[in-house]
């Protein structure tokens, strides 16, 4: 069955940085659009970034476009979140995604704070 789990979240002060992953199995990974999202409590599910399937085209939510980074390495069935310039704002639960598979991981908590 399809499995995506998230690693690297913890704690950071802002102005710093943190390098999430997502490990996928169980779907051909290269075929599918991935995306990170974030989560906090009382809100809406917030998409972050978009990857297409080879990796050549990306999208970002304004409020982390030119701080996040998304990448992917298909031959590692890796999917990869580069955040910089984190602030209190980024705090969440950030979870990687297989929108078209409707298929998401458990998540991995971020917190920015002093």
């Amino acid at each position: 069955q399809v499995q995506l789990e998230e690693s690297g979240g913890g704690l950071v002060q802002p102005g710093g940085s943190l390098r999430l992953s997502c490990g996928a199995s169980g779907f051909i990974f290269g075929h599918y659009v991935m995306n990170w999202y974030r989560q906090t409590p009382g809100k809406e599910r917030e998409s972050v970034a978009s990857i297409s399937s080879a990796g050549t085209s990306t999208n970002y939510a304004d409020s982390v476009k030119g701080r996040f980074t998304i990448s992917r390495d298909n031959a590692k069935n890796q999917l990869y979140l580069q955040m910089n310039s984190l602030k209190p704002d980024d705090t969440a639960v950030y979870i990687c995604g297989a929108p078209t598979l409707r298929q998401w991981g458990q998540g991995t908590q971020v917190i920015v704070s002093s």
